[in-house]
């Protein structure tokens, strides 16, 4: 059943919309699926992780594909099974990714280019399987998730950063490319969310260390972003295209 949470805007123009999530079991991810069932949309996500992603499924009604999506072929094949069968997407999110801590001595060919597969290359590739049945519905929405990681610099996370960064660039390339299809690409840059992930990461004085360097002393969590996303999904941000948001409570 449906998430009851009655709080935050509601959108009547996501409202019936097919919405494909990547990443979509747990973290950040988990946050944008109770968000767009919150809204009256039809929830596709894709993760990897079996346990987390069924419970979230059965609790919101979300429809949850395994799949694992450094395999391109695999991926692609079962949006366009979808696809067939329920018809095209209306909103696209591409949250997946996995930021590991790595150091430059530590890097291999073979690593990066896993990285690579995990944080960035899904990303295109699902927007082009998304993409046909955009163009035939007479449009869409798009919103990628980028990173305050490589703004900031932070250390331990060179791989993470490089696509972090591409992310931006490919969003503006896909906007420029799609604005003719009426297809919208945004991406969203989240800052630190408190995530059970991100958690093992953290002592509480690393916490308060954040919270001091933010504008807003908040620790932000995934509803936070998870509120930009369905914002930029909706018709309300329709001449909304090619930028990147930040979510971060002025973490610079």
């Amino acid at each position: 059943m449906a998430e009851t949470d009655d709080s935050g805007a509601i959108y009547p123009s996501l409202r019936g919309k097919r919405v494909l999530i990547t990443g979509g079991g747990s973290g950040i991810g988990a946050g944008i699926v109770e968000a767009f069932v919150r809204q009256g949309s039809s929830v596709t996500f894709l993760d990897i992780i079996n346990g987390e992603s069924g419970a979230l499924a059965e609790r919101t009604g979300a429809h949850f594909e395994r799949v694992d999506l450094t395999n391109t072929p695999a991926t692609t094949g079962i949006i366009r099974e979808l696809v067939d069968s329920g018809g095209p997407f209306n909103v696209l999110v591409n949250n997946a990714a996995s930021d590991d801590r790595h150091g430059i001595d530590d890097v291999t060919e073979a690593y990066w280019d896993d990285r690579l597969n995990v944080n960035l290359k899904h990303q295109f590739f699902c927007a082009q399987a998304v993409i046909p049945g955009m163009r035939l519905a007479g449009g869409g929405a798009i919103v990628n998730l980028g990173s305050i990681s490589w703004h900031l610099a932070l250390p331990g996370l060179i791989l993470y950063e490089t696509c972090k960064a591409a992310i931006e660039g490919l969003t503006r390339a896909l906007a420029r490319e799609l604005g003719g299809d009426n297809i919208r690409v945004n991406c969203v840059v989240p800052g630190n969310i408190r995530t059970p992930k991100q958690m093992q990461w953290y002592t509480p004085e690393g916490e308060a260390e954040i919270v001091n360097a933010q504008c807003l002393k908040c620790r932000l969590e995934p509803h936070d972003v998870a509120a930009l996303v369905t914002f930029l999904a909706s018709d309300d941000a329709r001449g909304m295209t090619g930028h990147e948001h930040f979510v971060d409570a002025g973490w610079r």
